[in-house]
């Protein structure tokens, strides 16, 4: 008896040591599954589920095509011709008046003037060779007392051996062109005969930021008082460090501003009292900011729920119907913006769509796949900021706007791989935001940079970035 017992509790002992082993190899499967899934996941990110660019989309992501129309590709029947307009009489600076001397059918002498001659225009840029001033300050003794005295340079001279346009046109290669120093030096001498040192570039570039501080601190005041900002962030370095670099992208006016965090002190540093609506998208950051006054980005939010629908089981039903409701608002909203839809029926066709999206967000966080209730849950907690642009006019469902205005900063890092300094830095803001702005006004982006190199060197005050129909009234009923 005592012998079976003993047997009996060894087995016990084996029994229980194999039920520990197989209860502890069943959750190292569950857990490998678990990191299985997260790496094909992973590997399976693309620009069309994330924030990735379509740049680093790998050949097995197939392109983005749209369906064949049937169309021959150029322009359509009806479509508007697009030619170069004829510059006025008083802008041609060479006229030219040709006349035929005699018939071409019977060879008999021509008489008269054609009333409505054909106009024939050709553009050429004459050949430039730079402008040398030269000013002799003498040095004089006085007969009375013996004191020497020099002549000292006019007003708007520069101390320095180039004046603003040469600085200005280098810092426009460097800062809008974006242009290596060494390509800006060489542009300079090939095309405009104009030599320099390589240094020289840096200390153009610093010039021409000292000449846009004001204008551009004026534009960052009235940016705060929009109705609408677009804001949004991307990745720098300066002096070796990561940075990030923010716009706020507004109907006058884009600022650019280059900071150490990503958080709330370089939020707070852009935006400060900004109390209109802001679209961006889920990053933490903005939390700070009323729910009420947020729009979320849909193409970020279209990029979620594509990665939801590629996970398997309910999860991926889930994202597969939420993207089919996105198609059909998406394709109700571009008939309003085409004027072929109204807003208040837009708002009614969203009522049961709205409904539909929030029910689906709502399975989704007891899906039982812990990554989609998260994003679902995380997205729920900002339901107003879903909306927002149903009933507020002005306001897009997606930071398109805000994304194509940092796309140039995007670029510039991809070549130069950001800043040395904080110098270099606030060139680069203000720089970035003279050009993005001025070009979102159809203004002349040379002109204005040339004016406030100008203006500095004379003490006179720089020119506006605001639009000349905009003042301190206009925006503030605006906003």
């Amino acid at each position: 008896m005592r012998l079976r017992d003993q047997w009996i509790a060894e087995r016990d002992q084996q029994i229980t040591a194999r039920d520990a082993r197989i209860a502890a190899l069943e959750a190292q499967v569950a857990g490998l599954q678990v990191r299985l899934a997260q790496l094909e996941e992973r590997l399976a990110t693309h620009s069309r589920n994330s924030s990735k660019p379509p740049s680093s989309d790998p050949p097995s992501v197939p392109p983005r095509k749209k369906p064949p129309t049937g169309r021959k590709p150029g322009g359509q029947p009806g479509h508007e011709g697009h030619s170069r307009t004829l510059l006025p009489a008083d802008k041609v600076d060479h006229l030219h008046v040709r006349r035929p001397d005699r018939c071409r059918g019977c060879g008999d002498r021509l008489h008269g003037d054609d009333p409505d001659p054909e106009r024939h225009q050709v553009i050429e840029i004459p050949a430039v060779r730079p402008e040398v001033s030269e000013w002799q300050l003498h040095a004089l003794r006085c007969d009375r007392c013996g004191t020497r005295t020099r002549a000292e340079l006019p007003p708007g001279v520069p101390l320095g051996g180039f004046g603003p346009r040469v600085q200005g046109t280098a810092a426009l290669l460097s800062g809008v062109y974006r242009l290596s120093h060494r390509a800006t030096q060489e542009a300079m001498r090939d095309l405009f005969g104009v030599s320099f040192g390589l240094g020289m570039v840096t200390r153009f570039e610093q010039a021409a930021s000292a000449a846009l501080a004001e204008p551009v601190a004026e534009a960052h005041t009235h940016a705060r008082k929009a109705p609408v900002a677009h804001v949004d962030e991307t990745g720098w370095r300066q002096a070796r460090k990561k940075a990030w670099l923010w716009v706020m992208a507004t109907p006058w006016v884009t600022l650019f501003l280059i900071h150490a965090s990503r958080g709330a002190e370089a939020a707070q540093a852009l935006l400060k009292d900004f109390a209109g609506y802001l679209v961006t998208d889920r990053w933490c950051v903005y939390n700070r900011w009323s729910v009420f006054l947020r729009q979320l980005c849909w193409a970020h939010l279209t990029r979620d729920f594509t990665k939801i629908s590629e996970r398997r089981g309910e999860s991926g039903r889930i994202g597969k119907e939420l993207l089919v409701e996105c198609d059909r608002m998406f394709a109700w909203w571009h008939r309003v913006r085409d004027g072929t839809l109204t807003r208040s029926t837009f708002a009614k066709y969203m009522q049961p769509v709205r409904k539909r999206i929030e029910a689906l967000l709502d399975e989704g966080t007891r899906c039982g796949t812990p990554r989609t209730a998260g994003t679902c849950g995380e997205i729920l907690k900002l339901r107003p900021a879903l909306w927002t642009f149903i009933a507020v006019e002005g306001v897009e469902p997606t930071n398109n706007f805000g994304e194509r205005q940092i796309r140039r900063a995007v670029m510039w890092r991809k070549t130069s791989f950001g800043t040395h300094s904080e110098a270099g830095s606030r060139f680069v803001e203000r720089i970035m935001t003279t050009s993005a702005t001025l070009r979102q006004q159809g203004r002349n982006v040379v002109e204005f940079v040339m004016q406030a190199i100008e203006a500095r060197a004379m003490g006179t005050t720089p020119p506006s970035l605001l639009p000349a129909t905009i003042d301190d009234n206009t925006v503030a009923q605006a906003a």
